[in-house]
């Protein structure tokens, strides 16, 4: 056949403990032309099934058993020299890291030279054709960025010149391993519509591996969904993501939040217990352990694979199950007390010349999520690191905490300061000593902090399980490593803590705990945040507020369902159309460092320009309603209405 088929594949790793089988008995097959989704949580199997497709298994990794058949290709009886003449006609592997795939040595278009080379066209063409490929990835002066080295450019940008490099490749398989983890809204939608170019324009197959869900579910035509390393539930997207038949499946559903939902109608499902030992997988089904429908059945005797509803589903009792069990009831959100928390007046921040946060004014009161939403290279993150006194100096502005002076760099804040404001960072590798256990980091946080909880009373606060105290960090999960972070940062009973992109990394399953723990710590305490993600999903949910920022400035601010519904700037009208995948339209990326314009620095991307007004003179910061302020030149009744 034409496309994808796996019959029986079995992988396994060699390990101190023996051998352990990461992928067990799973078949497919997926016609050319079509998408398959590959979804489940970290541990499930999803990448070894990946790379198992492209034989680039580890050293200690080996195929047990199966056929792998791309285009009638044998692909694991190819000797080693076949095997590099298929990669490199055939297969493109798109990963999450897209920097990592490109060579730092050499400049972009010497890279796709070189795939273009391998491809026979002729030298002397293929200048021009790679002119033409990145332009085809709708990347802004395609001479310029031939020209640059990838650490030049940003992270969607890079992504691009990979997918640039695919279409040079042209090839029968194209494997996507979270292509867009990582990226904001309107850059994944980008992302997300040269994919569909890719497929349309390649007929190859693609087999898309991700931990997002809404993802999978707007570009593939099937999904499969992996549980300790089996199927546990496969058939068409559409409707194995609206109305799943096994249990797993819901629960991922269930764990994920949804556009425009707050937490107050409905509250995130964390899947209880963690995935099984692969040493040591348990009898019976591998669920059974961490199901709500488990039966003494279910925990002795494997279960058989049967259809279900049109799709194929690996469960005892899928005929009979009621899965809308899994919902869970929202609890109403803490007022925020009057007063401010936080208070930031004309905040700026300078890197060279460059003001990378720009006369920034807000406040958070006490108890209050405010969450902060733009791309990449906006301004959140420094603002957040302005807040919390880390890095340059601001040049100019005041910052103040529950009313007295705070001071702009960290050194000069005194023990009271630091135990009151602590700060949560996206990858908490980068702040967790590998050599500590986790008692030891939390021990320390509770001295330094004057805290007043013991260890594991600490631990139970962020939900952590008291037998990983012991463990060190690099002994424990992302989710687990993260949870230990917060627990740090809850030591000192904090009055307001910093969350900087906190779940982005994490699956649907692990980022549903984490921002649970991070919701009730807010019921109990009143704790404060200052939530940065690009997620509008997540800040919908979470948030009690929130600020939009485009290239160092607010240019939105106000209550988050205010803001999310509209009438908004035409920036977040372009983020909530992004968020709800309905925007196709491909609007230009700004080059990066791309010159601040004396008018309104979203004027060149924008679908409602004004002309001469919005080029040349800076926009006014109108009212909307009570608490609701957009900058632009739009009347009020002219600026972008709804979500539709």
């Amino acid at each position: 056949m034409t496309g994808l088929l796996v019959d029986g594949l079995r992988v396994s790793f060699d390990t101190r403990r023996g051998p352990v089988h990461v992928v067990d008995d799973v078949s497919l097959d997926v016609p050319r032309g079509a998408t398959l989704g590959v979804v489940g949580e970290s541990g499930s199997g999803k990448t070894t099934f990946g790379r198992a497709l492209a034989r680039h298994l580890p050293s200690n990794g080996r195929v047990l058993d199966g056929h792998i058949s791309v285009d009638g290709t044998d692909v694991l009886a190819l000797s080693p020299r076949d095997l590099r003449a298929w990669r490199a006609r055939e297969l493109a592997v798109v990963h999450q890291e897209a920097g990592a795939t490109l060579d730092p040595s050499m400049r972009v278009g010497a890279q796709l030279a070189e795939v273009l080379g391998q491809q026979d066209v002729a030298r002397d063409a293929r200048r021009d054709r790679v002119r033409d490929l990145l332009s085809a990835v709708r990347l802004p002066d395609p001479d310029a960025i031939a020209r640059r080295y990838p650490h030049e450019l940003s992270g969607g940008q890079q992504q691009r010149v990979v997918i640039a490099a695919v279409l040079a490749a042209r090839p029968s398989l194209v494997i996507l391993d979270e292509p867009t983890t990582g990226l904001d809204a309107s850059v994944e939608a980008e992302i997300l519509a040269l994919l569909e170019d890719l497929r349309r324009d390649l007929d190859a197959t693609l087999v898309l591996i991700s931990h997002d869900l809404g993802l999978v579910g707007q570009i593939c035509d099937e999904v499969v969904v992996l549980y300790a390393g089996q199927v546990v539930e496969r058939g068409a997207a559409a409707d194995v993501l609206t109305t799943p038949r096994h249990p797993y499946t819901a629960a991922l559903l269930a764990s994920a939040p949804t556009f425009g939902v707050p937490r107050r109608q409905r509250r995130l499902l964390a899947i209880a217990g963690t995935p099984p030992d692969p040493a040591a997988p348990p009898p019976g089904c591998r669920f059974a352990p961490r199901c709500a429908f488990a039966d003494d059945t279910c925990r002795a005797d494997s279960p058989p694979a049967r259809v279900v509803d049109g799709r194929t589903v690996r469960c005892h009792h899928a005929e009979l199950l009621d899965l809308t069990a899994t919902a869970r009831p929202g609890a109403d959100a803490p007022v925020p007390r009057p007063g401010s928390l936080l208070q930031l007046n004309g905040l700026t921040r300078r890197y060279g010349s460059l003001a990378v946060v720009d006369d920034v004014t807000l406040d958070i009161a006490p108890g209050e999520v405010f969450g902060l939403v733009g791309e990449s290279g906006s301004g959140k993150t420094t603002l957040a690191r302005a807040v919390m006194g880390i890095g340059p100096r601001p040049r100019s502005g005041t910052m103040r905490l529950s009313g007295n002076a705070l001071a702009p760099v960290l050194r000069r804040r005194g023990r009271a300061v630091l135990r009151r404001m602590q700060m949560v960072f996206q990858q908490p590798d980068t702040t967790l000593n590998p050599s500590h256990r986790v008692r030891t980091v939390l021990a320390r946080a509770l001295e330094t902090l004057d805290g007043t909880d013991s260890v594991e009373t600490l631990a139970a606060r962020a939900q952590l399980d008291a037998a990983l105290l012991d463990a060190r960090s690099t002994d424990l999960s992302g989710g687990q490593k993260q949870r230990v972070a917060i627990a740090r940062a809850f030591a000192g009973s904090p009055d307001l803590v910093v969350c900087d992109e906190p779940v982005s990394a994490l699956d649907v399953s692990v980022q549903a705990g984490v921002l649970e723990v991070l919701a009730d710590e807010r019921d109990r305490t009143g704790t404060s945040y200052l939530f940065i993600s690009h997620d509008l999903a997540v800040i919908g949910y979470l948030a009690d507020r929130v600020g939009v920022m485009y290239r160092g400035q607010l240019v939105e601010v106000g209550a988050t369902d205010d803001v999310l519904s509209g009438p908004h700037h035409p920036y977040t009208a372009a983020l909530v159309l992004a968020a709800q995948r309905r925007e196709r339209r491909r609007s230009a990326t700004p080059p990066a460092q791309a010159a601040i314009a004396t008018g309104c620095r979203f004027a060149a991307r924008c679908p409602h320009h004004l002309g001469d007004v919005c080029a040349e003179q800076p926009p006014p910061l109108r009212t909307v309603a009570e608490g609701h302020q957009v900058r632009c030149h739009l009347p009020i009744d002219q600026l972008p209405k709804g979500t539709a």
